[in-house]
């Protein structure tokens, strides 16, 4: 009688398991690719409809997640670093046209900005603020004056940025942004860790929103569940193959029954395996070029044989594909496979990726360039530069090229251009990313090196 109940017990145990592959939860309907429930009608991301705080808050370390797990979002924003910063901007001062102010006001601005940018590490701090910006839509820096009139500045992380619970029902302090009741462009300050500081020590930089919506919105936003399949995808693909691969062959028996296949299966194996859940395993070695021999009533199958990964491979490029036209970038330059693509023929001036990247650029150098400007006014109150500095000398930023050239080409056209008087060696300096002043001290020491 107890044989009876052990066998029953054991069949109902193989019916549950079963079953549970085969289980649905029917909530899987209601539910996005994270697991998280559908949004309300309404309710998803755009340039123009700000999010709600916690809303936004949310998507950011959805974000900021996919920047640490995720290889294809850690290659389109350390590829859009590279394209965007890539050695580093030149910063030069240089005397207004007809400004009648001698040369020497803009070397002595000149060695104010290059303290800053060596004080304060500001080729990786431009990396940070690059990544920044894509990763969770905003970069905050706080700039602090010294009072030798030198400047240091430090990133306010987002999550720090938030309305005191007593201004929660004031539209003009939302989101953690003191603005005028009637402009949200006049910033008055910002709510750092419950302390409002002043808008003259910030500088917001936000992408992917309206000028009139406060906080930005990460790069990956729309494509984050995309970014998600294509990792799911691989790693499906990765599993499936290796089972398939790992499996040599399935016997198949017609008439045996269950109690007979696991005889024949223990009474051919080479050794056996206790699982954690109380199973035995039989293992069985094969060596290489082994002759099977079965009886009429056992086939046998190899699994491996039907592997067939090109049509997943289809689906995963078709997802890359959505994610990198996000990114207005060359699929090449996202996935970092290039067998289907030409650098030369897509970083042309006519490209849409030479032209997204230069239009970014252009942002970057226009954001750094008023950083510089806080420095240079905090140089003129401690004293060390006249007050109207500004009206004389211009800061010029020039980023790293993009367009693949013809160097020897260039070269020649800068050098007809300098013998007729169009350019000065200072901006062919400047195009080769080179400065010229360092490269003059370089050939005085040479000069007198080989004297």
């Amino acid at each position: 009688m107890q044989a009876n109940h052990g066998e029953a017990y054991k069949r109902l145990q193989e019916a549950f398991d079963l079953l549970w592959g085969d289980f649905v939860d029917p909530r899987e309907a209601l539910t996005g690719d994270d697991g998280a429930w559908w949004d309300e009608v309404g309710a998803g991301e755009s340039a123009s409809a700000p999010l709600a705080a916690e809303r936004l808050a949310d998507v950011r370390q959805q974000c900021r997640r996919l920047l640490v797990t995720n290889e294809y979002a850690i290659n389109g924003i350390e590829n859009r670093i590279s394209y965007i910063v890539g050695p580093g901007h030149t910063y030069q001062a240089v005397v207004r046209k007809h400004s009648g102010a001698p040369d020497r006001l803009a070397d002595d601005v000149q060695r104010v900005v290059d303290e800053f940018l060596h004080t304060s590490d500001w080729h990786s701090r431009q990396q940070e603020i690059v990544r920044r910006v894509d990763r969770d839509g905003e970069a905050f820096l706080r700039l602090f004056a010294t009072l030798d009139g030198a400047t240091r500045v430090r990133f306010v992380e987002p999550d720090d940025v938030v309305t005191p619970d007593a201004l929660r029902d004031n539209p003009a302090a939302s989101h953690g942004i003191a603005t005028d009741p009637l402009d949200v462009e006049n910033v008055a300050g910002y709510y750092i860790d419950g302390h409002l500081v002043s808008a003259s020590e910030i500088q917001h930089r936000k992408a992917n929103v309206d000028r009139n919506v406060k906080r930005g919105l990460p790069l990956y936003a729309p494509v984050r569940k995309n970014l998600r399949r294509a990792e799911k995808l691989l790693r499906n693909m990765s599993v499936v193959a290796e089972i398939q691969s790992a499996i040599a062959l399935i016997r198949k028996h017609r008439t045996h029954t269950r109690s007979g296949v696991e005889q024949f299966v223990s009474n051919g194996g080479d050794a056996s395996v206790t699982k954690s859940s109380g199973r035995i395993e039989q293992l069985t070695q094969y060596g290489a070029g082994t002759i099977l021999d079965a009886p009429s009533h056992i086939e046998y199958d190899f699994p491996a044989t039907g592997v067939d990964a090109s049509a997943f491979v289809e689906v995963l490029q078709a997802e890359l594909r959505a994610i990198a036209s996000r990114l207005v970038m060359p699929e090449f330059m996202f996935t970092s496979d290039a067998s289907n693509a030409n650098y030369a023929s897509t970083m042309v001036a006519e490209g849409p990726a030479v032209r997204m990247f230069e239009r970014l650029q252009a942002t970057l150098a226009r954001e750094d360039r008023n950083v510089m400007w806080r420095v240079v006014d905090h140089a003129v109150a401690a004293g060390r530069l006249p007050r109207d500095v500004r009206k004389h000398v211009e800061i010029q930023i020039t980023p790293p090229q993009l367009i693949a050239r013809d160097a020897l080409r260039d070269a020649r056209v800068m050098q007809i251009a300098y013998e007729k008087g169009i350019v000065s060696p200072q901006t062919w300096a400047s195009r080769l990313g080179l400065d010229y002043d360092q490269e003059q001290k370089n050939l005085r020491m040479a000069g007198g090196g080989q004297q």
